[in-house]
Protein backbone atom coordinates (compact mmCIF):
# COMPACT_ATOMS: atom_id res chain seq x y z
CA UNK A 1 0.00 0.00 0.00
CA UNK A 2 1.07 3.25 -0.67
CA UNK A 3 2.20 6.13 1.80
CA UNK A 4 -0.26 8.19 0.41
CA UNK A 5 -3.14 5.63 0.39
CA UNK A 6 -2.27 5.15 4.19
CA UNK A 7 -2.85 8.70 5.30
CA UNK A 8 -6.02 8.95 2.92
CA UNK A 9 -7.09 6.25 5.32
CA UNK A 10 -6.14 7.82 8.60
CA UNK A 11 -7.86 10.98 6.88
CA UNK A 12 -10.48 8.94 5.39
CA UNK A 13 -14.35 10.37 6.48
CA UNK A 14 -12.39 13.86 8.20
CA UNK A 15 -10.59 11.39 10.96
CA UNK A 16 -14.21 10.49 12.51
CA UNK A 17 -13.58 6.89 12.63
CA UNK A 18 -10.21 6.89 13.52
CA UNK A 19 -11.02 9.84 16.20
CA UNK A 20 -13.50 8.02 17.70
CA UNK A 21 -11.42 4.70 18.19
CA UNK A 22 -8.52 6.81 19.72
CA UNK A 23 -11.01 8.28 22.12
CA UNK A 24 -11.69 4.47 22.77
CA UNK A 25 -8.42 2.84 22.93
CA UNK A 26 -6.05 5.53 24.06
CA UNK A 27 -7.87 6.13 27.58
CA UNK A 28 -6.42 5.46 30.28
CA UNK A 29 -7.81 1.91 31.27
CA UNK A 30 -8.67 0.55 28.14
CA UNK A 31 -5.75 -1.14 26.55
CA UNK A 32 -4.83 -2.43 29.81
CA UNK A 33 -8.23 -4.12 30.34
CA UNK A 34 -7.79 -5.63 26.90
CA UNK A 35 -4.04 -7.04 27.62
CA UNK A 36 -5.49 -8.60 30.39
CA UNK A 37 -8.30 -10.39 28.88
CA UNK A 38 -6.27 -11.78 25.71
CA UNK A 39 -6.48 -15.59 26.11
CA UNK A 40 -8.69 -15.62 29.40
CA UNK A 41 -11.87 -15.31 31.01
CA UNK A 42 -11.53 -12.90 34.01
CA UNK A 43 -14.47 -11.93 36.80
CA UNK A 44 -14.70 -8.66 37.68
CA UNK A 45 -12.57 -8.82 41.36
CA UNK A 46 -9.55 -10.87 39.14
CA UNK A 47 -10.03 -8.59 36.32
CA UNK A 48 -9.22 -5.70 38.88
CA UNK A 49 -6.80 -7.15 40.65
CA UNK A 50 -4.60 -7.63 37.72
CA UNK A 51 -5.30 -3.89 36.39
CA UNK A 52 -3.38 -2.16 38.68
CA UNK A 53 -4.53 1.31 40.35
CA UNK A 54 -7.80 0.86 38.40
CA UNK A 55 -11.24 1.81 40.51
CA UNK A 56 -14.19 -0.14 40.50
CA UNK A 57 -15.96 2.69 38.90
CA UNK A 58 -13.70 2.86 35.98
CA UNK A 59 -13.42 -0.94 35.66
CA UNK A 60 -17.11 -0.62 35.02
CA UNK A 61 -17.11 2.16 33.08
CA UNK A 62 -14.64 0.54 30.46
CA UNK A 63 -16.22 -2.77 30.35
CA UNK A 64 -19.47 -1.30 29.76
CA UNK A 65 -17.74 0.88 26.62
CA UNK A 66 -15.68 -2.22 25.41
CA UNK A 67 -19.35 -4.23 25.06
CA UNK A 68 -21.30 -1.74 23.71
CA UNK A 69 -18.45 -1.46 21.44
CA UNK A 70 -18.10 -5.42 21.16
CA UNK A 71 -15.12 -6.07 22.02
CA UNK A 72 -15.86 -8.43 24.73
CA UNK A 73 -18.50 -10.34 26.24
CA UNK A 74 -20.48 -10.45 29.53
CA UNK A 75 -21.75 -13.42 30.67
CA UNK A 76 -23.40 -13.61 33.74
CA UNK A 77 -24.46 -17.31 34.96
CA UNK A 78 -27.40 -17.87 37.20
CA UNK A 79 -25.67 -19.06 40.67
CA UNK A 80 -25.01 -17.63 43.98
CA UNK A 81 -23.71 -15.57 44.66
CA UNK A 82 -23.96 -14.36 41.26
CA UNK A 83 -21.06 -15.12 38.98
CA UNK A 84 -19.87 -12.76 35.88
CA UNK A 85 -17.31 -13.36 33.35
CA UNK A 86 -15.57 -11.16 30.61
CA UNK A 87 -13.84 -12.25 27.81
CA UNK A 88 -12.51 -10.39 24.35
CA UNK A 89 -14.58 -11.10 21.18
CA UNK A 90 -13.31 -12.35 17.89
CA UNK A 91 -13.26 -8.67 17.20
CA UNK A 92 -11.88 -7.37 20.59
CA UNK A 93 -8.54 -9.71 19.70
CA UNK A 94 -7.64 -8.23 16.68
CA UNK A 95 -6.69 -5.14 18.47
CA UNK A 96 -4.59 -7.15 20.60
CA UNK A 97 -1.51 -7.22 17.59
CA UNK A 98 -2.19 -3.53 16.83
CA UNK A 99 -2.33 -2.89 20.37
CA UNK A 100 1.74 -4.74 21.02
CA UNK A 101 2.83 -2.60 18.09
CA UNK A 102 2.06 0.48 19.73
CA UNK A 103 3.36 -0.28 22.75
CA UNK A 104 6.66 -1.71 20.80
CA UNK A 105 6.89 1.89 19.20
CA UNK A 106 5.87 3.60 22.47
CA UNK A 107 9.14 1.47 24.22
CA UNK A 108 11.56 2.03 21.59
CA UNK A 109 10.80 5.51 21.27
CA UNK A 110 10.46 6.78 24.33
CA UNK A 111 14.16 7.36 25.37
CA UNK A 112 14.31 9.48 22.04
CA UNK A 113 11.35 10.88 22.90
CA UNK A 114 12.34 11.99 26.30
CA UNK A 115 15.61 13.22 24.93
CA UNK A 116 13.90 15.25 22.37
CA UNK A 117 11.70 16.92 24.52
CA UNK A 118 14.60 17.61 27.09
CA UNK A 119 15.92 19.82 24.40
CA UNK A 120 13.05 21.81 23.55
CA UNK A 121 12.19 22.13 27.06
CA UNK A 122 16.18 23.60 27.48
CA UNK A 123 15.32 25.57 24.19
CA UNK A 124 12.02 27.35 25.27
CA UNK A 125 11.98 27.86 28.95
Amino acid sequence: MSTYRRSCLIRGDGGRAIRGLLDRVGDKWTLLVVATLDGERLRFTELQHRVPGISQRMLTRTLRHLERDGLITRTAYPEVPPRVEYALTPRGRTLIAPAVALAEWAVDNDPAITASQAAYDAEHP
